[in-house]
């Protein structure tokens, strides 16, 4: 049984940076469909980075391009979210989630996508 497991959350003030990680087990293949979602109260889970390692491809939500980073870690079975220069507007749950099998898809940022889910780490930015 594959699991996530979601770490690094906790509050920073505008401009600064935090670095998510999940930790992922139970899982089998070489390719990894990773992501990171967050959810703000009162809204819609959105879909914030992607990635898929069996074709060395990123995604990123325009609100985050040039801000947050993907990175995975295969020797740790871990996937980072690199999040700099944080607004108010990035306080959120975060959720890290997988996609088994890992193919391609149209919309890698689409939530319905994925189908394994970690429990979610809390990122709040003041202003």
């Amino acid at each position: 049984q594959v699991q996530l497991v979601e770490s690094g959350g906790g509050s920073v003030q505008t401009g600064g940076s935090l670095r998510l990680s999940c930790a992922a087990s139970g899982y089998t293949g070489n390719s990894n469909c990773m992501a990171w979602f967050r959810q703000a109260p009162g809204k819609e889970r959105e879909g914030v980075a992607a990635i898929n390692t069996g074709v060395g491809a990123t995604y990123y939500a325009a609100s985050v391009k040039g801000r947050f980073t993907i990175a995975p870690d295969n020797a740790k079975n871990q996937v980072h979210l690199n999040m700099n220069s944080l607004k108010p507007e990035d306080t959120a749950m975060y959720y890290c989630a997988r996609r088994e099998p890992c193919r391609t898809v149209v919309d890698p940022l689409r939530r319905h996508e994925y189908n394994i889910w970690g429990q979610g780490t809390q990122v709040t930015v003041s202003s």
